[in-house]
Order: C-alpha cells, then structure tokens, then sequence
C-alpha cells in the first residue's frame, strides 16, 4: 500500500518550523533540505500535519477534475454523502444537499449512513454468532493502518468487515447497475482506501473540495431539514455514535469508544499486554470522530455544536436497508511493513553526542524538535527522519557557544545597551579599557557610570550608527575608535570600541620629533645664513681695502 497519494507538500510554503512532526502521532514525517517529506509506509493519514500546519504547505489532492471526467463519461454517478455534512453545512439537510448535488451533474445523492447500518448489523452479528474476544470497529480508515503498520498482533482484534463508505457503494451499485460512487466527507484517508480497495468507490471529495465547486457553480444551499425517523446511523460521525446504534446486549460484553490517536494508540498496547478482553471497541482517529475530521477541524471546528447538529438529525430507529450476506461484507487487512532499520545502542549514543548529548542529564526530552525523547530523536535520525540541527537546544548552545567564543576573544572591546541604556553585556576587552574588574560591576547600570551618554542617547533617538569615531577617554586615559549601531529588533545599541591608545601615543611622539626636527632645522638655516652674511661682510671689507691699495699702486706707476 503506498501511502499517501493523496497528501501532498508546498515545498515553498515549508518554513521548517517542526510543527507537523510535533503533531504526528506516529512520527511518519522526515526532514531533509530542511523540508518536511511524508514517508509513505508509516503514515496512517490522519490528517494532523495537515491542520496544524501555520503555513499551508501541506494540501489534499483534488479529486474534483477526477470526479468531473466521471459526470462527462455520461454513466449514473451517486454520491455517498459522509452523515457529518449536518455539521459542515449548517441547517442543510440531505433533500437539499441532493438538489445542489443535482446540479452538478450528479445522478443521485444518498446518505453513507444508509451502509452505517448495514455495518452496525454486521458488528452485532459477529459478537453474537462468532463470539469474538475483542472485536475492534473498523470504519476509520486511519485506525485501520495505524493497526496494520504499528500494531500487526492486533490484527486479529481489527472487524474484518468493509466501512460504511465501502458498504453503501456496494449498496449503490447492486441497486442502480452501471452506476459510478463518489463519496463526499471530511476524511483525508478515505481518499487512500477507495484507491487502495479497488472497484468499490469510483472517487473521493472532501467537504472544502464540494464548497469549492459549488462556489464556482455559483450553487446555493438551501437551508431545509425534514425530520426522518428511520436515521439512527446519523449518529456514527461522533463520539460513540457507532454504539448509539448497535443493541448492546451480548452478555460478558463492554462496550467503549476511544478517540484520539494517542488514546487508540494507548487502548492498543493494553490489549497487546492482555489487559483487555470481552471487549467491543469503537476507534476513532479523530477527536470527536469524524465530526473533527482535518478538512471540518481546519476550517469548521466547533466540538459540541456539530455533535449537535449531529444527534437533532438522526432519528431513534434504523434506516430501511437490503442487508448483504456477511460474506459480501468481509474485509481483508493485511500488515504493511515498515522499513526503517533500528540502530544499535552504541550508534544512539554515538548519535547523541553529535547532538552535544555526552550523559543523561544533558537529554533534556523537551520535545521542541517533535519527538519526544532525545533517544527517539536520535533514532529518527540514523533512520534519515530527522536531522541533527533540529534540536532547538542545541543549535542555541551551539550559536550562544560560538558568539561567546567570538565575543571573549576578539580583541575589541564589546558593550551592548538595552533601550535604558542599562549595560546588557560587557567584554574583556571593553573591562580592561575601562579598568574594571569583572561584568559584575557594571551589568545592569546605567552607561552613565562608566562613558560619557550622550552619543548612545544621540544615536537611540536618530536611529543612526556612528561609526570609527575617535575619541579620547579621558577618565581612563585611553584614546578608543567607537562604532555604535543600533539593533531595531531587539532595541539594544551595540557599541565596539578599539583601543588605539598606543597607535595615538606613536603618532604624537611622532608629531614630536617632527616638530623638534624642524625647529633644529630652522636653527641651522639660521646660523647658516648667519655666517653667509657675516662671510659676505668680511669679502665686502676686504675687496673694498684691495681696490683702494690697487688704485694707489696704479697712480704711483702713472706719475713716474
């Protein structure tokens, strides 16, 4: 049986939020890519991932193109109308139902609960002829394969007898020949066992894929019921309602109804452990039972409105019904193995420690990535269900480890502010700038304490960062270059500072020696030019006495 056909995922709609496999009773749903696949052998179609998923990315196949072929084929095609539509369709009876339906093209309408009947005959045949020890209902679809693939030894237990669905196509198609059947609920699964079971019902709508198609008929319901009392089977789409129609008096019997996966789930295990016996059991996967089905749930959860709806529409006696012999009733439920390989014990704990898992204490069973032990989740993901970054604790530690370790050692100094202005979180590197001891001394007060406010009071109220802005700490006798952003989701500022006290220092040494050099510089040039002058006079004084010696040497020769 390959599950689900019918059970489709928006890959884009899938925001890994875990959602679905917190749900999944059965934990059929694997994550890889970080998308959500449905695995097909261990799925018993509930329909839980489908409700509670925030993002809808799961969707149930449309059958209605299917169904429309069917109407153009020009064969009689009856629809086996789910006995929960009195709660979907609030204040429609079936007489108006069976109009609409008309409508489109349909050949006729008839309630399921017509084959209800036929099947609560078959239950009380079997108690009381066959003498069964446990005798479990088979009409959901979703029961019978959590049966069939997580509890094969109770197979025995499971009535071997068809649905209602089953038995009221069977019912159609021996009264009308040739005819075609399509059944019409709020069940996701149904769609599986009419495809599974060949030959019976030809097709299946849910109630939100019928709105659909008259909304785009532009069909109207009309709000009528006419009271019938031959109707009690209305009954079986809540709570017990099987058991409100069946007589009850098989002596050494109890009769209950469990609803609920996770409670059919624990019912199954007692009888596996033998702690049930002369027992009639009515299973329902769906909390309320078929009035809570996934498509009603989604979109039309109202829990004792629908119940009653439900119990004003049925009547106190059975309908009027050819009933088949019990061999045309019979049903065969086969086991449908699961694959997924169990590991050992060392490849759990192996597992384990790659989640960060090194002792018992350390799996703290939270539940946040849908499973419910940190055990179950390392199984999970040796069977290729589950991924390691699916544990929420530790992907936190794993981020809060590595920030820690970034913010612990880099070598600028860190201050977070919340909107207060109250330190949040202080480095090593931001304590020995400001020369304080530890966090202590500071985490929680106001910035006030140990910087100057007003560039965090500047930036909070513009909403803009300041970045590589030096300045000098005069307090601490440090020169920072500060860069302050703010966070507008968290509303925290975020200040990094670099100490570059010793790169300033440098410089104005620099500076320094720059000046003293260009002041020796200047007082060379000085002297220099001190001495070309004094050197120019003396040149001057002597050519001056040369010229006069010379002009009187020269007269002395002339007057001779």
């Amino acid at each position: 049986m390959a599950v689900p056909n019918c059970l489709a995922l928006k890959k884009s709609n899938c925001k890994n939020c875990y959602k679905c496999i917190r749900h999944c009773p059965v934990k059929s749903i694997r994550f890889s890519g970080n998308q959500a696949h449905i695995i097909g052998n261990e799925c018993i179609l509930c329909g839980h991932c489908f409700v509670v998923c925030p993002q809808n990315a799961k969707e149930i196949v449309d059958g209605t193109e299917k169904v429309r072929v069917l109407l153009q084929s020009g064969e009689k095609v009856v629809v086996s109308l789910a006995p929960s539509f009195i709660a979907n369709y609030d204040g429609v009876g079936i007489d108006s139902m069976r109009k609409a339906l008309k409508k489109l093209g349909f050949y006729d309408a008839e309630e399921t609960a017509i084959g209800a009947t036929i099947v609560k005959t078959e239950y009380e045949r079997l108690l009381h002829e066959e003498s069964r020890d446990i005798v479990i209902s088979s009409c959901c679809h979703s029961v019978n394969l959590l049966i069939q693939k997580y509890f094969p030894k109770e197979l025995e237990f499971l009535a071997d007898v068809l649905s209602p669905m089953q038995a009221h196509c069977n019912d159609i198609k021996q009264r009308i020949p040739g005819a075609k059947t399509v059944f019409i609920g709020p069940c996701v699964a149904k769609k599986d066992e009419a495809e599974h079971y060949e030959g019976i019902v030809d097709a299946v709508l849910t109630f939100e894929e019928l709105t659909n198609w008259l909304k785009s008929e532009n069909i109207e319901l009309d709000r009528e019921i006419i009271p019938e009392d031959n109707s009690r089977a209305r009954f079986f789409p809540t709570t017990g309602g099987i058991l409100k129609t069946m007589t009850k008096n098989e002596p050494g019997y109890s009769y209950m109804a469990i609803d609920g996966v996770e409670n059919c789930i624990a019912a199954l295990r007692d009888i596996e452990d033998g702690k049930i016996h002369k027992c009639f059991i009515e299973m329902s996967a769906c909390s309320g039972s078929c009035v809570g089905g996934p498509v009603m749930e989604k979109y039309h959860r109202s829990p004792v409105k629908d119940y009653m709806a439900v119990a004003g529409f049925a009547g106190k006696k059975d309908f009027e019904v050819n009933q088949p012999d019990n061999t045309a009733l019979r049903k065969n439920f086969e086991y449908i193995e699961k694959k997924a390989a169990m590991p050992t014990e060392s490849e759990i704990m192996n597992i384990l420690r790659q989640m960060g898992k090194f002792k018992p204490s350390q799996e703290l069973n939270c539940g946040s990535c849908g499973y419910d032990t940190c055990r179950e989740k390392a199984i999970a993901i040796y069977q290729g269900k589950a991924e390691i970054s699916m544990c929420l604790p530790f992907l936190k530690d794993k981020a809060e480890s590595f920030s820690d370790t970034i913010v612990r050692n880099t070598p600028n100094g860190i201050i977070v502010l919340n909107d207060m202005l109250e330190v949040q979180q202080i480095n090593k590197a931001a304590l020995d700038i400001m020369n304080l001891r530890s966090p202590s001394d500071i985490l929680g007060d106001q910035v006030v304490r140990i910087l100057d406010p007003k560039v965090f009071i500047d930036v909070q109220k513009s909403g803009m960062g300041v970045y590589n802005e030096r300045v000098y700490l005069a307090e601490y006798k440090r020169y920072v270059e500060q860069t302050i952003v703010p966070d507008r989701d968290s509303h925290m500022l975020i200040c990094l500072m670099s100490d570059v006290t010793e790169e300033e220092n440098e410089r104005e040494k620099k500076e320094a020696i720059s000046r003293q050099t260009v002041e020796v510089a200047d007082k060379v040039v000085d002297k220099q030019m001190r001495i070309v002058q004094e050197i120019a006079s003396l040149l001057g004084e002597t050519a001056a006495e040369t010229k006069i010696a010379l002009s009187k040497l020269k007269e002395s020769i002339a007057d001779e």
